[in-house]
Formats: structure tokens, sequence, C-alpha cells
């Protein structure tokens, strides 16, 4: 009972990633068209200011910004997605359903109790609004996710309903739909009256994780300490998107969590106005500012570290290994791959790293860093460090140096003094040629059997960076067979569930192992 509940939080968790994908890039294609209409840099480069370049930068910048407007959706189709085991496509259809029965239900209930405020201003103040053309109570994310889980777990249940012969038209899949609006009818009735409460409790927990300075800190130093069971998403999504991230009246309108009020300030407000320097210091320290830390300055001093402190024969090849996994972090902001080469075998120099993690992101409000977005990657710093004014991204600079001095030292001495296996000081190295070479197919079958063969794996999936595989019985592992594959680690977080790591490569991973279990022969 116990693990699969850690297994159904690991799921929901992951299930989260599939919004957050779409946010990332189409937020950076918006930060670049609102950075490039600014008056200051229309001053520096005047052909931004043609009639033309203009219509081009408001357009994109418009159709990018519905996905920003219907963020509850994304997450709702997101969720079903991930959460359903079976039909995905029927839970995904009816999620979309829930979710407008959810915000139309809550409407009736705020109608029939008479606490619909129709003046713009209050509505704000009571946490009210137009959402899809509903006036409705404002959950944000965390209706879509309801939404979701719900479709999720009605299509699992239903979708093989058998109705008699007079309404076997509504039978099966059919019948998904229409009993998710029923389930999501009552939902939407009594969240009202619980609203008050959870924002309560989630104000609570805000006031440790958005204290000033120190919460900042707090929050990353639990990030990382949650990766290896993969619920960093969870808190993640948390301080993004419900009142434990705070919550901020700007232009007189209320955004709850930190990511709506970033998208507000960012993307239409701009850098001159006075919410920039109010909110962004903390905003962005949550998101993309502490994220580079790690990304571009943390990882690669690790990564240097390991580098120097492995043995002179294995350098060679650990060179190659070590700059992968630097890159994949400072190019796609994936930074499990470096993270577990110590994590399994070092798991206190993990925890010291977590909390060096927290001590140094404190800074960041100090210094009044102010770079917007998810990602920490090198590209993100270049949209929006450079191409905004008053980021401070000279500051940042200066705290990643100091950050990069700290962690490199640290885990010199720690990899020396504690005679750490990282990668270059193991005997037997794994090769990650096949991974390099793309021969997916041959990945698979080492996979495969060192999984315990095929009758033994009874459920496959990934992440960003990772298999996660249910097993019928994990005595069965070959963990050789897993290294020889290339992975770069392996974690079993309950009984007969275990992550694989590969990496940026874990996706074309996943494919060919689908493909090798259904007795598909690749080209």
């Amino acid at each position: 009972m116990k693990s699969n509940f850690k297994n159904e939080i690991q799921t929901f968790g992951r299930s989260l990633l599939l919004p957050i994908a779409v946010l990332a890039p189409v937020g950076m294609l918006m930060g670049m068209c609102s950075a490039l209409g600014q008056a200051y840099m229309i001053d520096k480069l005047p052909f931004l200011g043609n009639a033309y370049c203009k219509a081009i930068l408001s357009s994109v910048g418009l159709i990018s910004s519905v996905v920003f407007q219907n963020i509850p959706l994304l997450f709702a189709m997101g969720v079903a997605y991930g959460m359903s085991k079976k039909e995905k496509g029927i839970a995904v259809f009816s999620s979309v359903i829930a979710y407008l029965t959810l915000l139309i239900s809550m409407h009736v209930h705020l109608k029939l109790m008479g606490q619909l405020v129709t003046d713009k201003d209050g509505m704000a103040l009571v946490g009210q609004g137009m959402v899809l053309g509903i006036h409705t109570l404002k959950i944000e994310a965390l209706g879509g996710i309801i939404a979701g889980l719900l479709a999720a777990k009605v299509t699992d249940r239903f979708y093989r309903l058998q109705l008699p012969l007079a309404f076997a038209f509504f039978s099966g899949k059919k019948s998904v739909a229409i009993l998710s609006i029923a389930f999501t009818i009552p939902v939407g009735l009594v969240i009202p009256f619980v609203w008050d409460v959870f924002t309560y409790g989630m104000r609570s927990i805000s006031t440790i994780m958005m204290a000033p300075n120190i919460g900042a800190g707090i929050y990353m130093t639990l990030n990382r300490l949650l990766i290896p069971f993969g619920l960093h998403h969870v808190l993640s999504s948390t301080v993004r998107f419900t009142e434990a991230g705070g919550t901020y009246l700007i232009d007189g309108q209320t955004y709850v969590g930190i990511l709506p009020a970033m998208n507000k300030i960012l993307f239409e407000l701009g850098p001159n106005h006075p919410a920039w320097n109010e909110f962004m210091p903390t905003l962005s320290s949550y998101l993309a500012s502490s994220q580079m830390l790690t990304t571009l300055f943390r990882v690669p001093a690790i990564g240097l570290a390991m580098y120097h402190m492995a043995y002179i024969k294995n350098k060679k090849f650990a060179k190659g290994m070590i700059l992968t996994v630097v890159l994949t972090a400072f190019l796609g902001n994936i930074t499990e791959p470096l993270e577990f080469s110590f994590l399994f075998i070092a798991p206190k120099l993990f925890i010291v790293y977590a909390i060096l993690c927290g001590l140094l992101t404190i800074p960041l409000q100090i210094l009044e860093v102010s770079i917007g977005y998810i990602r920490g990657t090198i590209f993100d710093f270049g949209i929006f460090g450079l191409m905004y004014e008053n980021t401070h991204w000279v500051n940042l600079i200066i705290l990643g140096a100091i950050n990069f001095a700290v962690f490199y030292f640290v885990f010199r001495y720690a990899i020396g003094k504690f005679d750490v296996k990282t990668p270059g000081r193991e005997n037997e190295m794994a090769d990650s040629a096949l991974l390099n070479n793309k021969e997916y197919d041959k990945v698979a079958q080492l996979v495969v059997e060192g999984l315990g063969g095929k009758s033994n794996i009874k459920r496959v999936e990934n992440c960003v960076s990772r298999l996660r595989i249910d097993l019928g019985d994990q005595k069965l592992l070959n963990m050789e067979l897993l290294k020889e594959a290339g992975s770069l680690g392996t974690f079993i977080p309950s009984s007969n569930h275990i992550h694989v790591v590969f990496g940026p490569h874990v996706e074309f991973v996943r494919n060919a192992v689908d493909d090798h279990l259904a007795g598909v022969t690749q080209h």
C-alpha cells in the first residue's frame, strides 16, 4: 500500500512536467518578443521600431500568450495523460470536459450562495474572475490538476464499463466523459466551502518557503533533496501555482503563485514598471536565477573537480563522460545525470551538496538578481539576463563565480579524502559507446536483460533523465548489464520499482525498450 502510494506520487510529479515542458520554450519565445519590443531596445536597435518589426514581434507574442492564458487547461490534460494507465487519449479528452464542468459548478455555488462579485476590483480581492468566459473562483493550475486527476481515475476505472443493451451505445470509452461530468459536479460545488481552509494552509507554508532571503535557500535545499525520489516537480509546482508561493497584487489584479506573477511582470509590464523592482528579485530566486547557479556554475565546478580527481588511465574516458553530463545541464537544464553520478555512492556528499545549494542561493535576493524564467540554461541567460534591463546579471556572475569556487574545492577535497568513486575513479568504467553511437536497439536489449527479461517488466515510463520501471521481482536485476548499456546510475525508491538514468538519451532508450518489448525490429 505504502509502495503504491509512493509510485503514484512519483507518477504525479512526472505528469506535471508535460505542461512545464510547453511553458519553457514558449516562455523563451515570448521573452525574446517582449525584450525586443522594449523602448530601451528600440533606442539601441532603431530598426526594431519599424512598423513591420513591431507587428511581427507583437503578433508572435500575442500568439504565444494563449499558452499562458490557459495554464490550468494544460495541467488538466498533462496530468490526465501522465496519471492514466489505460486509454490516455480518452483521459485527456475527459479532463477538458471535467475542467469546464468544475468551472461552471463553482460558478453555480457562488451564485446560489449570493457570493458572486461583479465589480472587477472586488473580484480580484476575493479570488474570483473570468475563466474561459465563466465567472468563477480562480483556483488557477490547481483546478486543472484536480480535473486531470479525476479524469485519469475515472478513465482507468470505467473505460470498459458495460451498460444494459438499451444504453449500450454509452458503454465503455463513451461513458468516461459522461461520468467525469457526474463526478466533477460535486467536487466543484464543494471546493468553495474548503477553499478558504486550503488557502490558509498554503499561506502557512508560504511563511516558511517565501521568507525573505532565506526562503529561496530552504526551497532550493528541499528541491535538491527530493530529486532522488522524483518529487522535486511536486514541490516546484506547489510554489509556482499555489498560495505556498505567495499572492501578489499587481496593477489591481491578484496573482497566486510565483509563476503567474512573473508572467505578468516579465511579458507584459517590463523592467521599467515599479512591480519589477518590487517583486522580480524574489520571484526569480525560485526560478531561473537559482537554477542558473546550478546549471552554469555548480555543475561545471563539480565536473571539473571530478575530472581532476580521475585516475590518469581513465582521464580520457572520464573527460568525455563528464563533459557530456555538464553540457546536458549547461545547454539542456538537466542536472540529474551529474547528481546521480555521486548520489548513490556518496549520499552524505549529496546532502552536503543540497545544503550548499540552499545556502549559496540566499544572496540572490540581496543582490537583487532579477533574471526570469523557469530554466537555467545559457540560452535563458542570454534572453532573460542580457536582453532585459534591470536584471543585475553581473551580480549573478559574481555570485556564480563564488559558487564555482566553493563547489569545486568542496568536491575535490571530498572525492580525495573519502575516495568517492566518481567517474574516472572506478576500476571498471561504464561504457557509453552504444549511447554515443545511438545504437539504441542494442541498449534496449541490454536494459531488458538487465531488468530480468520481458516477463519481469510490468510497466515502463520515463521522465526527463531516467527510465522508471515497475518490476515483477527486483531480485532478477542485473546491475552489470544496466551499466554496460550506458546507465549513469540506478535507484530503487520502492519495492519492485527502479529508476535507470540515461540523461538526454532517455526518450530514445524508452522508445527502443518499448519496441523491444513489443517485438518490433529497428532498422
